[in-house]
């Protein structure tokens, strides 16, 4: 780097002053010669006028100095001009001009040729821009030599033309875009930034064949996560790194956008979940609510999105500190910066739900209006060599928390369930569906709203598959699927807290209330997916080991018993089955029996138990 370099770019604004002096000089000397072009006897005669154009040349520069720093004209960056800087750098050069003229000819004293002010400042605005677009010109040159692989942007519109500019004036991108591609085949042909649009995402085979892609960049923020989903998908099969233009708005309603990653959220393809926000506000904003389990995946988001609805109190209920430690933290730190829970008070208790008098404490302290019951074992594996825990936790936690929710007459009670609790094969899921019979057992209690929630896995929960194929890909495999053909249910942990508070709106007398699911999703597609979208190509980079079904694992999943009616709720993403009817005396009597052989009974044969319990309550 020469030494004129690092001067100008030490005294950037400085350097710049001087760059546009020399153009607003070199403007006025092409405006006099302009004048005088086809009369260049006149010239001479009028020397003494140009003379005084040059002894006042600095008061002309003073005028665009005063402007110049007014419209900030020093501040821009030149790799970036645009008609932006077109309209500013023209305003300045106009308004400096016109003072100048208006000033020579009105002090007729002052010899000078009056055209020269005109001419010169529509030299001065090619000049300055020229250099400017010239800059820009051979930087980016430089740039796109810089850049070694080949990219398409899917998405040839605005959000597209945009991501284009970024990406090719920012050196931050390894990638040299050499065409669009767009649904819309009316586009075909058509060119944006100079660069044509190819074709379709279905065209993109060839298209990637002919112009040897790298990347994929998709720029298309009005589609649907469906249609995002499939191109996705696409992009996968091809062995294509894909990355998203993602938009945001800010606090003063600006778009702004970058891109990232595409993430397993994307490949499942579902809508933004729509809420009924004002019956939820009905039962949550001034209230006092408890959420049990509250430091897990799930419970803590049902914290977060219970926040927004502004409780009076939220009281956050966990038997393992460390992780609701951790989302105290989190709130602390975003209220600090918000202040957007000021006036909400928060509560962060450890205790267990296998602690009756704990919970007579947690009750006792303050009036609680709603309680969301997310507190479980949930890992199958661990569940089936240790069934007592589970009984323990999920059976008698959740009664005992139902039973202090009703005495101390809160107005509803949600339970959270899982799809495993449908038919349940192992241990955990059996308990599931035994708090599910506890909710329908207490339904008649005449204070006290009950409900269950069931939907399948969700996405980066502890426990989910998720993290641990990133663990796996990360040591550089192999990844482990139990099953080639086994599929699950997937939703995010966003979605299912929001709709578990939608369904707390219905919630009546003991009604299970199901999630949609969207359709099952093959856990081997899912890996391979995870490895293309990491870099990797699948069984060449990183392999897939099939390990064979855990105890108790269900190829498939199910979200419905045979003989449940469902009816669908105002909300089309939730849906109800029918209540059972239970004869509460003889089910409460079965369950102290349970509760009484957990003294005497091994694990094997409380898991029978459980079992036998189930199939009864058909």
């Amino acid at each position: 780097m020469n030494y004129l370099t690092r001067f100008a770019r030490r005294y950037r604004e400085f350097s710049i002053f001087l760059l546009d002096a020399f153009c607003i000089l070199l403007a006025y000397l092409l405006g006099y010669i302009f004048r005088f072009i086809d009369h260049p006897g006149q010239a001479a005669r009028y020397m003494p006028h140009f003379m005084m154009m040059i002894k006042t040349f600095p008061a002309v520069l003073l005028l665009y100095f005063l402007f110049a720093k007014l419209f900030r004209i020093d501040q821009a960056l030149w790799k970036y001009t645009s008609i932006y800087e077109v309209g500013r750098i023209g305003f300045v050069a106009i308004i400096t001009n016109l003072i100048w003229f208006l000033i020579v000819y009105y002090l007729p004293v002052i010899p000078y040729v009056r055209s020269v002010p005109i001419l010169a400042g529509i030299f001065q605005v090619v000049l300055m821009l020229g250099l400017r677009f010239l800059y820009r010109f051979f930087r980016n040159r430089e740039i796109r030599s810089s850049k070694h692989k080949n990219a398409l942007i899917i998405g040839a519109g605005s959000a597209g033309a945009l991501l284009y500019d970024d990406i090719m004036t920012n050196d931050h991108y390894d990638a040299n875009v050499l065409g669009f591609v767009d649904d819309n085949p009316t586009l075909k042909g058509m060119r944006i930034s100079g660069l044509q649009v190819l074709g379709s995402v279905n065209d993109l085979k060839d298209i990637i064949r002919d112009r040897d892609i790298d990347i994929v960049y998709i720029a298309i923020p009005s589609a649907s996560k469906k249609r995002i989903a499939e191109i996705i998908d696409t992009c996968s099969q091809l062995s294509l790194r894909t990355q998203i233009m993602d938009y945001r708005v800010k606090e003063n309603l600006e778009e702004i956008s970058s891109l990232r990653e595409v993430s397993v959220e994307d490949l499942l393809g579902r809508d933004e979940v729509k809420l009924d926000v004002s019956s939820i506000s009905g039962y949550l904003q001034g209230r006092t609510v408890l959420v049990t389990g509250g430091g897990g995946s799930i419970g803590s988001e049902l914290c977060r999105q219970v926040l927004k609805y502004k409780p009076a109190e939220l009281i956050v209920m966990d038997i393992y500190e460390n992780n609701m430690y951790d989302l105290q933290q989190e709130l602390m730190i975003r209220n600090r910066r918000t202040h957007e829970y000021d006036g909400i008070k928060m509560l962060f208790l450890i205790g267990s739900v296998r602690d009756k008098k704990r919970l007579q404490e947690v009750f006792d302290a303050q009036h609680i209006d709603a309680v969301f019951h997310a507190a479980a074992h949930k890992h199958v594996p661990l569940v089936e060599d240790s069934p007592k825990e589970a009984v323990k936790n999920n059976v008698f936690g959740t009664l005992n928390t139902l039973q202090a929710a009703i005495a101390h007459k809160a107005d509803r009670f949600i339970l959270i369930s899982t799809d495993k609790a449908v038919n349940p094969t192992n241990a955990m899921g059996a308990t599931k569906r035994m708090t599910e019979l506890i909710v329908q057992a207490l339904k008649n209690n005449g204070v006290t709203k009950v409900a269950a929630v069931r939907f399948g896995n969700v996405l980066g929960s502890n426990g989910s598959v998720i993290p641990l194929f990133r663990e796996e890909i990360l040591a550089g495999g192999p990844v482990t699927v139990t099953d080639p053909e086994i599929e699950r249910y997937f939703m995010t942990i966003p979605e299912a807290a929001s709709l578990v508070l939608q369904a707390g709106v219905y919630a009546g007398e003991g009604d299970i209330f199901v999630l949609d699911m969207g359709t099952r999703v093959k856990i081997l597609k899912l890996a391979e997916n995870m490895i293309t979208l990491s870099g990797y190509r699948p069984y060449e980079d990183i392999d897939i080991e099939f390990i064979g079904l855990r105890p108790g694992e269900k190829m498939y999943e199910e979200i419905s018993l045979g003989n449940e009616k469902r009816y669908k709720t105002a909300n089309d993403r939730v849906f109800v089955n029918e209540p059972m009817n239970i004869d509460a005396d003889q089910f409460f009597r079965e369950l102290e029996q349970l509760w009484n052989d957990l003294e005497v009974l091994d694990g094997k044969e409380i898991s029978d138990e459980l079992f036998r319990l189930i199939e009864k309550y058909k």
